[in-house]
């Protein structure tokens, strides 16, 4: 089976805001650094004389900058690795969401759901996970049907899902689970994550079609009751 590559130019373009926005945060960061120096010195503090004697509230500081530390040792790495770009679709707790910005300590995320921006501290880079488009769709048959008619109507699923609105590929993977009311098949499709949602409802609707077409009911759990 082969996944779809993302185009080239769409990943240099992606690359390259991600690395404009983290410029621009770094370059604003060091700014703001600046400014506050040279206003303190204005005000005729001696700045050099400060930070020579930092001494024990350095070491204070550091302790309270911990966590910010690790954001921007993180964010180097989002960066460096390529774990994710902006326009990618990551998923961090119940938040699933197109990234629109990186900064040095922070990743935000626009959720698809409720179109809410959600901050995310680059220290939890370790708890994000990076949606890859996928979408893994178990299909119950009844045992009624043979496997080789099973077949048949799985790969007659599997063209009509490749004509579905919103799906890039889709591929029949076989039987896969064995449950107590039916036996489960599987399809992959792929899609831009982005439309995740409405292409699995695009799925399902046309699985549930097929089916129809051909007379054949979902299987669901039945009670059998049995009196003397």
């Amino acid at each position: 089976m082969e996944f779809p590559i993302k185009p080239s130019k769409r990943l240099s373009d992606k690359k390259k805001r991600t690395y404009m926005r983290m410029i621009k945060s770094i370059i604003c960061t060091l700014f703001i650094v600046i400014i506050t120096l040279i206003i303190l010195e204005a005000f005729g503090i001696n700045v050099t004389s400060m930070l020579a004697s930092v001494g024990v509230a350095s070491v204070i500081i550091g302790f309270a900058l911990q966590d910010a530390l690790k954001d921007i040792i993180r964010g180097i790495e989002i960066i460096s690795s390529n774990y994710y770009d902006i326009g990618d679709i990551i998923k961090f707790g119940d938040n699933l969401g197109e990234v629109q910005s990186i900064t040095l300590r922070t990743t935000r995320i626009q959720d698809i759901n409720t179109m809410n921006i959600v901050s995310i501290a680059n220290r939890n880079i370790d708890k994000v996970e990076v949606d890859t488009g996928y979408i893994y769709i178990p299909v119950p048959l009844p045992y009624e049907l043979k496997i080789e008619k099973a077949d048949e109507i799985m790969k007659e699923i599997t063209k009509n899902l490749q004509k579905t609105d919103l799906t890039l590929t889709a591929d029949y993977q076989g039987l896969s689970k064995i449950d107590n009311s039916a036996m489960n098949y599987q399809v992959v499709v792929t899609c831009d994550p982005i439309n995740r949602l409405q292409a699995r409802r695009n799925c399902l609707h046309t699985i549930v079609k097929t089916l129809e077409d051909h007379r054949i009911t979902i299987p669901y759990e039945q009670l059998d009751v049995h009196t003397k």
